[in-house]
């Protein structure tokens, strides 16, 4: 009974024209001030969600997440690799690769690149590159064409289209005490790839056989690359398979080049969440100011309840109430907002970077040229649990205030 009295003359308080204009000034503030916080902290917390996605779909999904590269000289014959790492429970898919550094050219325009040699067929297995080329470029990708694929920021860098040649200058291996000028090998543009980030700013793919011929490596590889079940524990089980194998290798995973980024996204991820606390902590305390105003504003009604035979359990739920009610307003128009922002959030940062004539972010330099955001019901869910919490919180002492006054002296000075 009280409980529901409660509710019911705390939201008349709240609902009520206050005789003092600070006090609805303060309450609307303080109501702004956690609607705010709540919406940025979403918005925040969406785009450290999204940059996680990209993370996992776009780079994980093209990398190798495991890698067996040649100690000492090439791996040969790389098949008896490729059966020994595959029979690892954890692994997935292997496969062979030639990897090497080259310069490529187009008139004037040079850009230094990393040249992968792949097989087309198993390079499917254990990647996802050909998601972001050309379906017809990527059947067509076969070896004794004289075929490369780009990556669109070189394309970009060099000034060339699908269907252009461009020339690539290999390093010729040779004795340490002469100079050997670099092997010219002119290619025809196959295709592009498309993945807006780092990653199309340095790489080139060629087929398999090609690598192994231009650098006249027979029918040896570079390495044998493999795709894991587990991407978080990719390091342990390559260890675990590189362990089996019969030949000395380096063992590398994708958390050696590409960890760093995990590992950023998950630490602003917890700055986020401190953050979050102190934000809408502050703006709690906009409550207590509210509600200690609010008693003295209603010190006459409060005096009135007493003489009616109000308990203090009453007049504290009356006023705990009522700051939650700024606190769930709060909470409810900062989650509308910034989930609608979050959902929105590539939109309308490509809309500023026009509209300023900047990109914030370059996709030669990050892993993405694009502000990506994913909204996460759990992460709302939190933000708004954690404001209404904390409005709840910010009322005791002012709620146990308004209990405590005597009815006798308010009523004797009015």
């Amino acid at each position: 009974m009280f409980s529901s009295l409660a509710l019911f003359i705390g939201g008349r308080f709240s609902r009520a024209k206050q005789r003092n204009k600070m006090v609805s000034f303060i309450s609307l503030s303080s109501t702004l001030g956690i609607a705010v916080g709540v919406a940025v902290i979403i918005i925040g917390l969406s785009a450290m969600n999204g940059f996680e996605r990209e993370l996992k779909n776009r780079v994980l999904s093209v990398v190798a997440h495991g890698e067996f590269e040649g100690v000492h000289e090439a791996i040969v014959p790389w098949q008896r690799v490729v059966e020994q790492a595959e029979k690892h429970p954890d692994i997935v898919a292997a496969a062979p690769y030639v990897r090497f550094t080259a310069l490529a050219e187009k008139g004037q325009h040079l850009k230094a690149i990393e040249v992968r040699g792949v097989d087309p067929l198993q390079e499917t297995r254990v990647s996802s590159l050909s998601q972001y080329i050309d379906a017809k470029a990527w059947q067509e990708f076969q070896p004794g064409k004289q075929q490369v694929i780009i990556g669109k920021g070189v394309a970009d860098v060099l000034g060339v289209k699908v269907g252009d040649y461009i020339t690539l200058m290999i390093p010729s291996a040779g004795s340490a005490t002469k100079v050997q000028s670099p092997k010219r090998v002119r290619v025809k543009v196959a295709g592009l790839l498309t993945l807006n980030g780092q990653i199309d700013h340095n790489l080139a793919l060629i087929p398999l056989a090609d690598a192994q011929q231009y650098k006249k490596m027979g029918n040896s590889v570079t390495g044998v690359s493999v795709k894991v079940n587990d991407v978080l524990n990719a390091l342990q089980i390559v260890r675990e398979a590189g362990n089996t194998l019969n030949v000395y290798v380096y063992i590398r995973s994708w958390q050696q080049k590409y960890g760093f980024l995990y590992r950023d996204i998950q630490l602003v991820r917890t700055i986020m969440y401190l953050v979050m606390v102190l934000v809408i902590g502050v703006a709690s305390f906009n409550i207590v100011s509210t509600l200690m105003m609010a008693v003295k504003d209603r010190a006459p009604e409060i005096a009135i309840l007493r003489t009616m035979g109000a308990k203090d359990s009453l007049i504290k739920q009356i006023f705990v109430w009522q700051g939650v009610f700024s606190g769930v307003l709060g909470s409810v128009v900062g989650s509308v907002l910034g989930v609608l922002v979050a959902y929105n959030l590539t939109g309308l940062i490509r809309g500023l970077e026009t509209l300023i004539g900047h990109q914030f972010l370059s996709g030669d330099i990050y892993f993405v040229d694009f502000l990506p955001s994913q909204v996460n019901v759990a992460d709302v869910v939190l933000v708004s649990s954690t404001a209404i919490i904390l409005s709840l919180l910010a009322t005791w002492y002012p709620a146990s205030r308004a209990s405590q006054l005597n009815p006798a002296s308010v009523l004797s000075s009015k």
